[in-house]
């Protein structure tokens, strides 16, 4: 009896196979076979997940909290978030290590990042209280503060940008950046992990708003919609090279309306200036400068 013939759709699609998997063999920079050792972006975003509660538990409990259960709460979030950082910080690093990345850390580094940031947890808290309350206190249309914790946008991208700052600053590869990352597929808030925050920043609306690995932001400053605070064209740097200033400072008590474009390292933005909307700066203005309607070249 003869064998029924394998029908034509299952020898094209075995056919496809075939084609795909050989063309892994080429120089292709994306033909990496070892992914499974990077860190995993969903249980990266999982820890940030538990992080992100333990800083507002009361925004996001199923249950009712008091004092008693408080402690237990936290516990709940914590320990896996400390598991499952500290594990994927460890995949991070020996993955660039693989790829022949020279980094000095020691052999419980990740042990050492993760518990450290755990620890920072209470003045995180603070300064992000202090956010919040800046968003109250610059938003006319905020009803309370339980609505700005729960609804807004840059809360969400702030509190993602603080946690992921502190990582980078401990020297942790890729982790950051898979954190902000998620911040701005989610809130549609483009912050770098490098990026130095002061005290009590708000972003109103937020969309569009681009905040590069350079940029220092003092204590007090208001970002509308659509501000880019970028770099003007610079050659890449050496892969592990430390970043060169490339994008601009502003200093405390700064407002930057909706749709202005800020660039460069050198560029200094003053104590107590305002940039109206639209504006195009490359070149730094003195404290309490106001600037509307024209390019300062």
């Amino acid at each position: 009896m003869a064998m029924p013939r394998e029908p034509k759709r299952h020898r094209e699609l075995e056919a496809t196979i075939d084609s795909v998997a050989a063309s892994y063999d080429g120089p292709e920079e994306i033909n990496n076979l070892e992914s499974a050792a990077l860190p995993s972006r969903r249980k990266v975003l999982e820890a940030f997940h538990h992080l992100e509660p333990a800083i507002f538990l009361g925004f996001f409990s199923s249950r009712s909290l008091n004092r008693d259960n408080l402690r237990h709460g936290l516990s709940e979030h914590l320990y896996p978030a400390h598991e499952l950082l500290v594990d994927q910080i460890e995949r991070a690093v020996n993955y660039q290590r693989k790829r022949g990345a020279m980094l000095d850390l020691g052999a419980d580094f990740a042990e050492e990042v993760v518990l450290g940031l755990l620890a920072k947890l209470p003045a995180l808290r603070r300064t992000l209280n202090a956010d919040v309350v800046a968003a109250f206190q610059g938003d006319p249309a905020a009803t309370s503060i339980e609505e700005v914790v729960a609804s807004y946008p840059s809360i969400t991208a702030i509190t993602a940008h603080r946690i992921a700052h502190e990582l980078h600053a401990s020297g942790v590869p890729m982790i950051p950046r898979i954190i902000a990352e998620h911040a701005h597929a989610t809130t549609g808030i483009d912050i770098h992990p490098g990026a130095e925050i002061g005290e009590r920043f708000f972003i109103d609306h937020g969309t569009g708003v681009v905040i590069g690995e350079t940029a220092v932001i003092g204590d007090n400053v208001k970002l509308y919609q659509n501000v880019t605070l970028g770099a003007l064209s610079t050659a890449r740097p050496e892969v592990g090279a430390a970043a060169d200033k490339r994008h601009p400072t502003l200093e405390d008590d700064v407002t930057i309306y909706s749709g202005a474009t800020i660039l460069g390292g050198d560029t200094v933005i003053g104590r107590g200036s305002v940039v109206g909307g639209n504006v195009w700066l490359v070149k730094s203005v003195p404290p309490n400068s106001k600037i509307f309607g024209r390019a300062k070249e």
